[in-house]
């Protein structure tokens, strides 16, 4: 005759197999065919502790409930609408299901769960008396809502909130984020709360960033060349002046009874005997050019002539050229998929001014242009260990004044030259990039000469003069984007918020008696600690000193 095994007997059995020291994974016991019962041991396993091994061979089904409730440390009561192995109207005792089956490495919670949903029962808490009760499930019932709080790790609550909120096929289940402390609240069936599960567990991973390593060089050449006579001086904008001059004197004032005289333009003089009298000098001022003319005398000065600026010349024989380089070697680090903005350069001041009303005064306030060299990289990470770029680089340089008249006043203001590129490349880890075409070549011819004179073969050559210049420029970007790895970070040992606080300055030592103003004491007390020096490199903080003892 066959001999049923307590369900008490193998989960403990199994249990005390996986806490036994002396053996590593034991095999699991099949129950015998005969024999008596195997006793029960004091060993109780943790609530939610895995079990390798559970066996129930025809075990009542009332016996399996009690037997798992207990491995679960679960109080439970249960349901009078649940007649299995109770009397009924006839006096006699319903029967129950016998249960038969075999699980492996899974915990008494679940193993009661399955149990009850096979026979269909349900497990409901009672929070205040911590009581659980089982009873009989209602066919039209829905399933009960759970509660979950789930903490995550990498990703922020907001970016998971609609693929969570979309896994769940209960309307009745929400997701509601906490964004302060990174936590998802889920509200929703069990079998959604499984699948939510799975989903958070699949994208709340830490995110892949990317080392990029920008190398910008910007070269710009400006030869310039100058040769010949330049006669602008002389015949562009001539100032000519022809008309009366400007007359201009000196009075001389005698003592009485002296006599007086005035010369007049031309050298003609007036004199006068007696009395009080004044002296005259009048001059021609050829300043502005132009003559003098005197009636009685003649012209003043005595010979006439124009006057003009005069006769200018500008030899020019001379060759310049200017280079320059300018290299920047940036890195940054980005998140994958995120963008990381290198900028180098200069800011540029701008004045702008506001007119004033009546009453009111104007002012100027100062903004800043920036000529730099800008470089937007969005890095995303593809498969076979690629690496996709949006690489967008701007210049912005300084350009030509300009003018600009605004209500009557003249404005200078700058104008700005911008160089930009938007491009989106595919490159595997590690290896380079090189982008170029910002290249700029600005060429300027000039020639100056005079008529007919410039044109003279040989002798040409001191009526003529011409200029050449040319401005160069162009811009190279190396960039160099590595998919950082686990294994590249490396902690760094310190104790420097473990370091006391210093008490006095150890870069400046204390003055000495002789450059300092304050008395000096003399006497000092014996145990009186030395004070402790700090070391801002420290790494193990400095250890006290005992003090000396006395005498």
């Amino acid at each position: 005759m066959k001999v049923p095994i307590s369900i008490l007997t193998m989960v403990e059995l199994a249990f005390c197999s996986l806490a036994s020291p002396a053996q590593s994974n034991p095999p699991a016991a099949e129950a015998p065919d005969s024999g008596p019962a195997m006793a029960a041991t004091n060993s109780m396993p943790q609530r939610g502790t895995v079990i390798p091994l559970i066996i129930m061979d025809e075990v009542p089904l009332s016996d399996a409930i009690g037997n798992l409730a207990r491995q679960a440390n679960l109080n439970y009561l249960m349901d009078p609408k649940v007649g299995f192995g109770q009397p009924g109207p006839d006096g006699r005792a319903a029967p129950q299901p016998i249960v038969t089956l075999r699980w492996e490495n899974i915990t008494a919670e679940q193993a009661l769960s399955a149990l009850l949903n096979n026979h269909n029962l349900q497990l409901v808490d009672d929070p205040k008396s911590r009581i659980a009760r089982i009873t009989m499930k209602d066919p039209a019932a829905l399933p009960p809502l759970m509660t979950r709080i789930v903490q995550l790790r990498y990703a922020s609550p907001t970016n998971i909130l609609m693929n969570a909120q979309a896994a769940l096929s209960d309307k009745r289940g929400r997701v509601l984020p906490d964004v302060r402390t990174s936590q998802l609240v889920v509200i929703a069936t069990e079998a959604d709360m499984e699948a939510v599960n799975r989903l958070i567990e699949r994208l709340d991973a830490p995110t892949k960033q990317v080392l990029i390593e920008a190398r910008l060089m910007e070269t710009e050449i400006n030869p310039t060349t100058s040769k010949g006579v330049d006669w602008t001086g002389t015949l562009q904008s001539q100032n000519v002046y022809f008309g009366n001059g400007t007359m201009s004197g000196t009075s001389t004032t005698t003592s009485p009874g002296a006599s007086s005289s005035t010369t007049l333009p031309g050298g003609r003089v007036i004199s006068s005997a007696g009395g009080s009298s004044t002296t005259t000098v009048l001059n021609s001022v050829l300043g502005n050019g132009g003559l003098g003319w005197n009636s009685a005398g003649g012209f003043s000065p005595s010979t006439a002539f124009l006057n003009a600026d005069g006769v200018h010349a500008v030899l020019s024989f001379l060759n310049t050229y200017t280079e320059t380089k300018i290299l920047s070697c940036p890195r940054t680090v980005t998140l994958d998929n995120e963008t990381a903005t290198i900028e180098v350069g200069t800011l540029f001041p701008i004045v702008n001014t506001t007119a004033g009303t009546v009453n009111v005064s104007g002012g100027s306030q100062i903004t800043y242009s920036n000529l730099t060299v800008r470089l937007d990289v969005t890095p995303r990470i593809s498969a076979n260990h690629y690496v996709q770029l949006r690489v967008s680089p701007r210049i912005f340089r300084l350009g030509d004044a300009v003018k600009s008249t605004v209500g009557g006043v003249v404005n200078i203001v700058n104008e700005f030259n911008e160089r930009e590129m938007k491009t989106t490349v595919m490159i595997p880890s590690g290896n380079t990039l090189v982008m170029g075409g910002l290249v700029e070549d600005d060429i300027q011819n000039g020639n100056t000469k005079v008529p007919i004179l410039g044109d003279i073969p040989g002798l040409g050559l001191l009526f003529r003069s011409d200029t050449k210049s040319r401005l160069k420029s162009n811009l190279i970007v190396f960039l160099t984007p590595t998919i950082i790895e686990e294994h590249d970070f490396q902690p760094t040992a310190t104790r420097y918020l473990q370091t006391p606080v210093p008490t006095n300055d150890s870069i400046e030592p204390d003055w000495s008696a002789w450059n300092s103003g304050q008395p000096k004491s003399w006497t000092k007390a014996k145990n009186e600690p030395p004070t402790p020096q700090f070391d801002e490199n420290a790494v193990t903080p400095p250890s006290p000193q005992a003090p000396a003892l006395p005498n």
